[in-house]
């Protein structure tokens, strides 16, 4: 068992254990509330990008049919790099010139706005200070259940088996993860207890992947692309700041 002390918490330890973490009390052994396991964070604002889907700097490939319920955009690349039907995408389609999808609006300046919302949110994201967490499980979330929280990772970060978000409808969760993230695939992000994916990011410096037919839940924020396997869904955005590739997959935005 690993131990680490939680300044918010003068008497409370954070026991790891194989099925999860468990908050206990180092005087009674006796489990705290989830409430007190980790100072509340804010929801990162994503300002306008909020209604995009997907949103990306270089480009959105796709392997056809995808179903996208949400906006899409790419900025500052031509529009013809966004490659969807517009019988993939529920909402619309942002282009920067008239050479995106027939259906795609040009709007460069809604775009420009958007994408500096995206970088914006990242940096909010990266800069959050006192985390809750650091390293936890040495990269590997994969079979643990997370509380709430700001979660903090020097490593790359792997979810090799299913993870699960047990928290209320207003906790936040916020992943910093300065390598990449990897989802196995047909493994499961599973929300519990009411939690809302639109309380959750993830924050990554390096690629993400999500492997074939699995499920994620949440916005993610990459520095770099963001790459679904065939048969991948997600419940939250796909905000990358280079591509977004996509291979019959399913990305439905977050209720508000």
């Amino acid at each position: 068992m690993r131990l680490r002390t939680l300044s918010i918490i003068p008497f409370a330890v954070i026991a790891m254990v194989a099925a999860g973490t468990t908050v206990v009390s180092a005087d009674t052994g006796a489990p705290l509330p989830s409430a007190v396991t980790a100072a509340a964070q804010a929801p990162v604002d994503l300002r306008s990008a909020g209604t995009f889907a997907i949103l990306s700097q270089s480009g959105v490939t796709d392997v056809y049919a995808s179903a996208i319920k949400g906006d899409v955009g790419a900025s500052p690349i031509t529009g013809a790099a966004i490659g969807l039907a517009c019988s993939e995408v529920t909402g619309t389609i942002f282009a920067v010139d008239a050479a995106g999808p027939p259906c795609a609006v040009t709007a460069p300046t809604v775009l420009t706005t958007a994408v500096g919302d995206v970088g914006a949110a990242y940096l909010d994201a990266e800069g959050r200070t006192f985390p809750d967490f650091v390293d936890l499980g040495a990269g590997e979330i994969g079979g643990l259940t997370l509380a709430p929280g700001l979660y903090k990772w020097n490593t790359d970060v792997n979810i090799s088996t299913d993870v699960t978000l047990s928290g209320g409808p207003t906790d936040v969760w916020i992943f910093q993860i300065a390598g990449t993230l990897d989802q196995a695939a047909a493994k499961n992000v599973t929300l519990a207890g009411g939690a809302q994916a639109k309380n959750v990011f993830w924050q990554s410096a390096g690629a993400v992947t999500l492997g074939t037919t699995a499920h994620f839940e949440g916005t993610i924020l990459s520095k770099t692309m963001i790459a679904m396997k065939t048969g991948a869904s997600t419940n939250g955005r796909l905000l990358a700041q280079t591509a977004v590739t996509l291979q019959m997959n399913t990305v439905t935005l977050p209720a508000l």
